[in-house]
């Protein structure tokens, strides 16, 4: 069975034409690199599930009206349920949950680092660039949603 996500697309009012993306601490590369927020779904309803994972990851609360996007299918296999929401978010109160991994490896020492490294907005053509290629269509959704052609 197809692991399935949830995740948030998110853009500041007054300008439908940035996103909000997240780095994550993992990553060396920067284009294709960035992701929205995201998580797996557990045993929730998909919009709960989106809403949790992106207080964790970033710290924000969603408060506006919420617009669902239709699911994608990652390269992976997996399926990202996600949702919009125009909504500013303070990025300088970004702040992302931690995990635990044993570093360095087979040393026996858990260490603790940021899920997320970072967080921006990027205007759409640019966050075209930075997003995984199987986020894309997210971007597309919400283009048409907003009566917004998309940019060549």
């Amino acid at each position: 069975m197809a692991s399935i996500s949830d995740s948030w697309v998110t853009w500041p009012e007054r300008e439908s034409t940035s996103v909000q993306a997240i780095w994550p601490f993992w990553t060396r590369k920067d284009e294709q690199a960035w992701s929205i927020p995201k998580g797996e779904l557990e045993a929730e309803d998909p919009l709960e599930a989106a809403k949790r994972e992106l207080t964790e990851e970033t710290g924000a609360v969603v408060k506006g009206p919420v617009l669902p996007l239709a699911p994608v299918k990652q390269p992976s296999g997996k399926t990202v349920h996600a949702f919009a929401v125009e909504q500013d978010f303070d990025l300088s109160a970004f702040r992302s949950n931690t995990f635990s991994i044993e570093w360095p490896p087979r040393s026996g020492r858990q260490q603790e680092y940021p899920e997320v490294d970072r967080v921006a907005w990027f205007p759409i053509d640019e966050a075209r660039l930075k997003i995984q290629r199987g986020q894309a269509a997210l971007l597309d959704q919400l283009l048409q949603i907003l009566g917004i052609g998309r940019n060549p």
